[in-house]
């Protein structure tokens, strides 16, 4: 059926054309006035109704950016800076990630790229965005504070506390993988704590959605120090890069470099391209200490693996003897609900791609 259009009338008709030289000033902006921007559109791969609900209710009383109070910096990442800031209204913290300046595409496409995946989560080692803001042309998100800042540089040799941090991770990873989402830069100083020892997943600047049948995802982003063999060099493995093996690689090293208190290499993760290169493509996958407990050297062996499908997935990796048994406590029974919900039976392996 063809849409009904309204006749045209004659008055329309003998209308005088509008003269080409009449013009209407544009109305200008305050540029020190924030705008508050929409959130992208939720993907086809939309969060669950619980989910869309909560985000829904979330909005009800948006955030004004003009009743945050900017405290002091608290990191700095690609095109720009993390600040601390206060919301007077409600006394919560909160982190305001700032892009500044006129960027080039690839670093647009980059910040809209982790807006969009921000925008669609929702799990409770993720961390939430809250809000977008257009400040005097800068793009600045709103997003969780977590007071105890990053895991860089810290130590954890006590391995049932070393077992609820990696649960966590694998919490948040098997929901970014479950979703179809790599996150291509897992490392330290990318996984943040708060007081109530919460391990959240951060910093989706070099994080992609995949499609199902497109992008394997092969490009050059993220930290060498954690990356991939197979990432690193594109002989190995026939070229066939597998986005979510190589985010259980960056888990692996992470941890292990967690328990040990540093990098897990013969180099430093500072060290030049080719030394890590070398380091990480050539020489042996590291390797728990021997006086480690043997639940902990199978799970490091089992995200440490050189061949990518030998590698546990997120979802395998949450019924390892070593996450499973290990302080299960402070596991709770929602999260376990939630768990059960969603991983597949333990050992079979899901596909990367489909």
């Amino acid at each position: 059926m063809k849409p009904i259009q309204p006749p045209p009338t004659l008055a329309n008709q003998n209308r005088p054309r509008r003269r080409p030289d009449l013009t209407l000033p544009l109305p200008q902006r305050d540029p020190s006035f924030a705008v508050p921007l929409p959130l992208p559109p939720l993907s086809n791969s939309a969060p669950s109704s619980s989910s869309s609900s909560s985000s829904a209710s979330a909005n009800h009383t948006p955030l004004s950016f003009s009743e945050l109070d900017r405290l002091h910096r608290i990191g700095s990442g690609t095109g720009g800076n993390v600040y601390k800031v206060l919301h007077r209204r409600t006394g919560k913290f909160y982190a305001l990630k700032v892009f500044h300046g006129n960027h080039e595409d690839s670093v647009c496409q980059q910040i809209c790229r982790e807006i969009q995946i921000l925008r669609t989560v929702d799990n409770p080692n993720v961390i939430k965005c809250h809000a977008l803001f257009d400040n005097a042309g800068e793009i600045q998100v709103l997003l969780e504070f977590m007071d105890e800042g990053s895991l860089e540089g810290i130590r954890i040799p006590h391995e049932p506390s070393l077992s609820s941090l990696a649960r966590q991770i694998l919490f948040g990873l098997a929901y970014l993988h479950r979703r179809r989402i790599v996150h291509r830069d897992i490392k330290p100083s990318n996984l943040l704590i708060n007081s109530r020892k919460q391990v959240k997943i951060a910093d989706f600047g070099v994080s992609r959605i995949l499609a199902k049948s497109l992008d394997p995802c092969n490009s050059s982003v993220g930290t060498i120090a954690y990356m991939s063999p197979e990432r690193i060099n594109t002989d190995l493995n026939q070229g066939v890069y597998d986005g979510y093996a190589g985010d259980i690689w960056s888990l692996g090293v992470s941890v292990l470099e967690f328990h040990l208190g540093r990098f897990p290499f013969d180099v430093g993760r500072h060290a030049d391209w080719a030394s890590l290169m070398c380091a990480i493509c050539m020489s042996q996958p590291p390797k728990a200490p021997a006086e480690a407990s043997r639940d902990f050297r199978s799970f490091i062996s089992c995200c440490l693996q050189r061949d990518p499908p030998k590698r546990w997935t997120a979802a395998q990796l949450l019924y390892h003897p070593f996450v499973s048994q290990n302080g299960s406590n402070s596991f709770t029974n929602q999260n376990q609900i939630v768990l059960h919900q969603m991983l597949p039976p333990p050992h079979q392996r899901t596909p990367a791609h489909g």
